[in-house]
């Protein structure tokens, strides 16, 4: 990072990281209305759109293993961001189901690891700072919220078959913010990457144990990611009434996080503790969401992704951060990504979209609840069997977390 003007680089972080999870927004809320709009089913829509978390699965330790490799996060990002750009041209013209497909398998390679990358790159930025992960990750929610309430009312208007334009417009101007971003990955002294270092993230227990638990929680909130949507339209609602809820979703994550950086301390059993509460809330969630009648009852219920999502995100960052080394910092946050974004997203999409077809919303809310209940005890039994106060061994050596 630039020493001479770190208030400028931290702005340009912000910038860049508004504007990413703006275009998000689009792609999530706005794109399964559009293939709908074209005479997709939704088990076809959840099969494009489960492109993504098969392509992560691939994309994301690759792109991690370049930005460690390379020791530059920043040159990733421009490469995805341009990618992404490029191909997403390709959705408008393709209007049927086998080209949509082929075209967002390959958008997707880009696409997907942009979270994880940029997570990364905040948390090398803020080291050895006082600066805190919180402070930056919202601005990501607050594009995300501003973009889905803005987008709304506008694709009311044009239609949804605008959603790709507006995709561009959002990652030309993050890309135009990528320019002032730190290298990112730069390794200190004594801690340079290996081949021999990076194989031990794939063998640290505990953290596989911790991101396959993940799935638990991410399966269903994938399957709410994808097509709630489509449930609100479902029950009679509008595009105005999909972007409140994507707004209400993302927008109270904001001071979730800015709460989070005060009370969270990076110990490692006070984190599984969390994330073992946080599952409850999320059964909490999907129990409403089956129970919905109206609308408004989505709404309201989306309000609760802040404290179920937004803490979740915030509580795995911060343990993998703490159990992956700096060195290896983007391909630890790129496994962790696949338990939200990869295995979870694969099932949703195929399995969701199936039995939303086949049994409707409700019942998949339901089995969403108790996906995430599996999930809470897993967290809770990790945590009792983890070594009070200790973090996972890294080559061998105990560590205090």
């Amino acid at each position: 990072m630039n020493a001479s003007s770190p208030t400028r680089t931290f702005a340009f972080i912000k910038l860049f990281t508004f504007f990413t999870y703006g275009s998000m927004a689009v792609l999530q809320v706005y794109f399964p209305l559009y293939f709908s709009e074209i005479g997709l089913s939704k088990l076809q829509i959840g099969m494009i759109m489960a492109g993504g978390p098969v392509l992560s699965v691939f994309a994301n330790p690759f792109w991690g293993y370049v930005s460690d490799r390379r020791q530059n996060i920043r040159m990733t990002l421009v490469i995805l961001l341009t990618g992404s750009l490029l191909l997403v041209q390709g959705v408008s013209a393709a209007r049927s189901f086998w080209p949509l497909t082929a075209v967002m398998l390959v958008f997707f390679f880009f696409q997907s690891p942009l979270t994880s990358q940029g997570t990364s790159l905040i948390l090398n930025a803020i080291e050895d700072t006082d600066r805190k992960f919180g402070g930056f990750r919202l601005f990501g929610s607050l594009g995300y919220a501003v973009v889905a309430l803005g987008a709304g009312p506008l694709f009311a208007r044009i239609g949804s078959g605008w959603a790709t334009a507006a995709y561009s417009c959002l990652i030309v101007i993050a890309l135009a913010a990528a320019v002032g971003l730190p290298r990112g990955g730069e390794a200190k002294v004594g801690s340079a990457f290996s081949a021999k270092g990076y194989g031990q993230i794939f063998r640290n227990r505990p953290f596989v144990l911790f991101v396959l638990l993940g799935v638990f929680l991410s399966v269903p909130n994938s399957v709410n990611s994808t097509f709630v949507s489509l449930y609100i339209r479902e029950l009679g609602g509008s595009n105005a009434m999909v972007g409140w809820g994507s707004f209400l979703s993302a927008f109270f994550e904001i001071p979730v996080f800015l709460l989070l950086d005060r009370l969270v301390k990076r110990n490692s059993r006070y984190l599984l503790a969390g994330l073992s509460l946080v599952s409850v809330v999320f059964a909490l969630r999907w129990l409403f969401m089956s129970l919905a009648t109206h609308p408004i009852h989505i709404l309201l219920t989306q309000m609760l992704h802040c404290v179920s999502f937004g803490v979740y995100s915030y509580l795995g960052t911060t343990l993998t951060s703490l159990w992956v080394p700096a060195e290896y910092r983007a391909s630890g946050q790129a496994v962790f990504t696949l338990t939200w974004g990869g295995l979870s997203g694969i099932i949703a999409g195929f399995a969701g979209g199936w039995l939303y077809d086949a049994a409707g919303a409700s019942v998949l809310y339901r089995l969403g609840a108790v996906m995430a209940l599996v999930g809470a005890f897993g967290f809770a039994l990790l945590l009792v069997k983890s070594s009070a106060g200790r973090k996972p061994d890294w080559k061998g050596q105990g560590n205090a977390g």
